[in-house]
């Protein structure tokens, strides 16, 4: 089985630490080395070879943003994943414009980290999915409150999948798939799946299903 080589950049050993602790059983992940300020990043990268790096957004000793322009220049090979406690839409549209593959939030569930990961390796951009974006983006969704994980979510529930197969299909959690359902439910005044798969094929935030779709029992 070939391993994401994984470099983890931040300056603080604690978090680090933990990062490892929740990364080192995944199977198909290794943790190649860390790095605690900015001018060791491209360094390691050089030495260590990773193809993964997961990069603290903001800290006395890591200018998130100048050393992601800098490993892109470098390595544009390498897939970046920013991680911070900012918030600010406009921050993490720029981090992405620039050329990460994912911001994410370290309020994050620790157990969601692996399906990060796995998913920017696989070509996705992710984005911290509480986060509200502009409206421009899917005007459907945002005018329903939802944010851009909540509506993935939302179109897996439309179309049949279980907890288990929107866990396994967006690499989080089943426990971050009812966290993120019990807002889906909030936000559209609904009480239960079907309700909501209903609600999002005549709101158009389901595209490319089918009428049949609204008589499905969607399993719980």
């Amino acid at each position: 089985m070939k391993r994401i080589r994984v470099l983890l950049a931040d300056d603080q050993p604690i978090f680090v630490e933990g990062v490892r602790k929740v990364l080192e059983p995944v199977e198909d992940i290794e943790i190649v080395g860390s790095a605690d300020s900015e001018a060791k990043v491209l360094p390691a990268i050089a030495n260590l070879q990773p193809e993964f790096v997961l990069m603290d957004f903001l800290n006395p000793s890591l200018d998130g943003l100048a050393c992601l322009e800098r490993v892109r220049s470098r390595y544009p090979n390498v897939r970046i994943a920013l991680i911070s406690a900012v918030r600010e839409p406009g921050v993490i549209e720029s981090a992405l414009r620039r050329g990460a593959c994912a911001f994410v939030l370290k309020t994050i569930d620790p157990n969601d980290l692996a399906g990060v990961i796995h998913q920017v390796m696989n070509g996705t951009v992710f984005r911290a999915a509480d986060v509200a974006e502009p409206e421009s983006v899917d005007p459907s969704r945002s005018a329903a409150g939802l944010t851009e994980r909540e509506g993935a979510i939302l179109q897996a529930l439309a179309r049949g999948l279980s907890n288990d197969a929107i866990a396994k299909e967006l690499w989080i959690t089943k426990q971050t798939v009812k966290f993120h359902l019990r807002n889906v439910y909030r936000k559209l005044g609904v009480s239960n799946r079907t309700e909501a798969a209903r609600y999002a094929y005549q709101h158009s935030l389901a595209p490319g299903l089918e009428d049949e779709l609204l008589g499905l029992a969607v399993s719980r």
